[in-house]
């Protein structure tokens, strides 16, 4: 992968367009922008590992769903494959990151608080939820492109 091959803003715009165009929801719009932005060699079946963590974990109003698809993006690039692989704990630390980062931009990462007085389905909720997917997308990019030593 060549560093010209990755466009910060373009991630960020990807994974928004999934949600607004209701294509996909955060988790999943976040995951699969990023499998195909990295161009890494996984189906898109992965997308449907997603497809429970919106709306905080299925509907709860738990973990924001967004994050949740951060994790799972971060995992798909540093996570282990096989037991007992050290690079958990790498992988560990950058999800602590992304998770940390989130929280100190908005205070909470559980859905109920980030939502609260939003009607769920409103524009302004769907607008709230929109940038939180380009948001998180454009950090775990970010990571990535760090981690990876793919800077410019």
């Amino acid at each position: 992968m060549r560093t010209s091959d990755i466009d910060i803003n373009k991630i960020r715009e990807t994974a928004e367009n999934y949600y607004r165009n209701g294509d996909f929801f955060c988790s999943e719009a976040i995951v699969k922008t990023i499998k195909d932005e990295f161009k890494l060699p996984i189906s898109d079946e992965i997308v449907a590992a997603a497809s429970g963590f919106p709306i905080g974990i299925g509907g709860s109003g738990c973990t924001c769903g967004a994050v949740s698809g951060g994790v799972m993006a971060l995992g798909l690039v540093f996570g282990r494959q096989v037991a007992k692989d050290p690079k958990v704990r790498k992988t560990m630390e950058l999800t602590k990151e992304l998770h940390e980062k989130f929280r100190n931009n908005h205070k909470s990462l559980c859905c109920r608080i980030l939502t609260k007085g939003l009607d769920m389905g409103s524009g302004e909720h769907k607008e709230q939820c929109i940038s939180f997917t380009g948001e998180v997308a454009e950090e775990v990019a970010k990571i990535i492109v760090r981690e990876l030593n793919l800077e410019k």
